[in-house]
């Protein structure tokens, strides 16, 4: 019910950051700092709001996340933040972890591909 928020909150962390080394680069007007995994953080940005979003929809439609206070079915009932901690803890950090390895293995993979050409 709360997985959602951790993938949610690495990719607004991702875009501020993404935000910031672009602006320190129009400051510098180099390219050359930029490591491999810097150079892809749009990459990843766009795989974690795609997720998120996704993730979003599904607990709406499931009746999961509703439009009213406290917005998360399982804050009614005693108890329910333990139970949404848990899950963002057991779902919602794996799935972060496995994206963000997937998106490493990604830029290892274009970045040894453009080696070759």
């Amino acid at each position: 019910m709360a997985c959602f928020i951790v993938p949610l909150t690495q990719a607004i962390a991702t875009t501020a950051y993404r935000k910031s080394v672009e602006k320190k680069q129009s400051l510098t007007n180099s390219d050359s700092c930029l490591s491999p995994f810097t150079s892809h953080l749009s990459s990843l940005e766009k795989m974690l709001w795609g997720g998120s979003l996704m993730l979003v929809v599904d607990h709406i439609i499931n009746g999961e996340v509703t439009w009213m206070y406290p917005f998360f079915t399982a804050l009614e009932t005693e108890g329910g933040w333990q139970t949404m901690l848990s899950e963002m803890l057991t779902v919602g950090v794996p799935m972060s972890v496995i994206v963000t390895a997937v998106w490493a293995v990604y830029c290892y993979a274009v970045e040894k591909k453009a080696v070759k050409a």
